[in-house]
């Protein structure tokens, strides 16, 4: 099987310090790719680099076997790759439906639209409702409620319904649960696993060892820049993946 996503050889310098060093990356069709990685290891550099945030001095990425060239992060969302950031960049004042379609509203039709510019708000709101109501979320009783009037798991919720509603191809979640407590926490897992059972493969970044071996079908160890190793989390337990990402073990296979 071909991966959805994949690159080889990434390397981004940002002057003597090398942020990704050679690495390579796969993302198969319909999993859930954990990555995993110790602070300054360059786990959220090769999630950019894959997204558009970042561009990489060398090294090629391939979406569905088509090579791609992201100068953005808006390239990356056109091509069908959607991000969840740990900031969820949201506007907390605007409405869920609002929020949904942020950058990519809708206009009503003919002249209206067209010239006035005018919103088509109904069909925006039937839509970010028809989203919410798909991923279980209707807890959430108004779509024109403000978002800062949300709790931090449905924020998290909204972010992940706004990229599964559009992140028609990947969607890449970064510390979706770091803020949350475990009631909330479960839900977005649950989520997580929802959007996956559409079809959708997910890249989880996230230090949460317990969510991680949840939820993960194979975990992308990252080290010093680069992949160090993927593993099953059926076959390896926390503490090997903490020992290989620390380095005080390194797995079967990998040169020392």
């Amino acid at each position: 099987m071909e991966p959805i996503l994949k690159a080889r050889g990434l390397v981004k310098r940002y002057g003597k310090v090398t942020a990704i060093n050679h690495s390579d990356f796969d993302l198969m069709p319909g999993e859930i790719l954990a990555v995993i990685g110790d602070n300054g290891a360059g786990k959220s550099s090769i999630v950019k680099a894959l997204c558009g945030a970042v561009i990489p001095d060398e090294g090629e990425v391939w979406l569905e076997g088509k090579k791609v060239n992201f100068s953005s992060p808006i390239d990356a969302r056109d091509a069908g790759i959607e991000t969840v950031y740990q900031t969820l960049a949201m506007s907390p004042a605007l409405s869920i439906a609002d929020n949904m379609f942020m950058g990519r509203e809708l206009r009503k039709p003919g002249f209206m639209g067209k010239w006035l510019h005018q919103l088509d708000r109904p069909a925006m709101e039937k839509f970010a409702r028809e989203k919410l109501s798909e991923l279980g979320l209707m807890t959430i009783q108004n779509i024109n409620q403000a978002v800062e009037s949300l709790s931090g798991g449905q924020r998290q919720g909204v972010a992940v319904a706004r990229a599964a509603a559009f992140g028609s191809k990947v969607i890449i979640l970064d510390e979706p649960t770091a803020a949350l407590g475990v009631k909330e926490s479960r839900k977005v897992l649950e989520l997580i696993q929802d959007v996956r059972s559409r079809g959708i493969p997910i890249i989880l970044i996230s230090h949460n060892m317990p969510h991680v071996f949840e939820v993960a079908d194979r975990i992308h160890i990252h080290r010093l820049g680069r992949r160090l190793a993927i593993i099953d989390p059926k076959q390896h337990s926390m503490s090997d993946a903490v020992a290989y990402m620390t380095g005080a073990q390194v797995p079967d296979g990998v040169a020392a």
